[in-house]
C-alpha cells in the first residue's frame, strides 16, 4: 500500500507563494509512477492541477501555468507544488494523488489553501 502525507497549505494574501509537499510511504512506495495534484474548491468539482511523471515530464492545468510549478525528489517519493502569484480563485483543498505501474491508486488527505484578497 501507499500513504500520502500533504503538508503546506494554509492563508496567504493574494500574489503571496505557498509550497505544498506531499510524502509517500508504503510497501509500494518504489512503484510510484505519476504523481499529481488536484484541487476542489467549495461547491464545485475537484479537478486536476498538474502532474508530473517517473520521468519527469509535467503538465499544468490553463489555469495555473506559468504561476505553479510541480516536482519530485530524486527518490520519487515526495512531490511539491510551488504556487506563485496565487488568487483568491486558487482557494481550495488540494490533494495529491498517485498511480503505481500496478495501476494501484491512491490520495492524500488533503490541505487547505485560502488565499485572501
Amino acid at each position: 500500500q501507499v500513504q500520502l502525507v500533504e503538508s503546506g497549505g494554509g492563508l496567504v494574501q493574494a500574489g503571496g507563494s505557498l509550497r505544498l509537499s506531499c510524502a509517500a510511504s508504503g510497501r509500494r512506495v518504489f512503484s510510484i509512477n505519476t504523481m499529481r495534484w488536484y484541487r476542489q474548491a467549495p461547491g464545485k468539482q475537484r479537478e486536476p492541477v498538474a502532474f508530473i511523471t517517473s520521468t519527469g515530464s509535467t503538465n499544468y492545468a490553463d489555469s495555473v501555468k506559468g504561476r505553479f510549478s510541480i516536482s519530485r525528489d530524486n527518490a520519487k517519493t515526495t512531490v511539491y507544488l510551488q504556487m506563485n502569484r496565487l488568487k483568491p480563485e486558487d482557494t481550495a483543498v488540494y490533494y495529491c494523488y498517485v498511480q503505481t505501474v500496478g495501476g494501484s491508486d491512491y490520495w492524500g488527505q488533503g490541505t487547505q489553501v485560502t488565499v485572501s484578497s
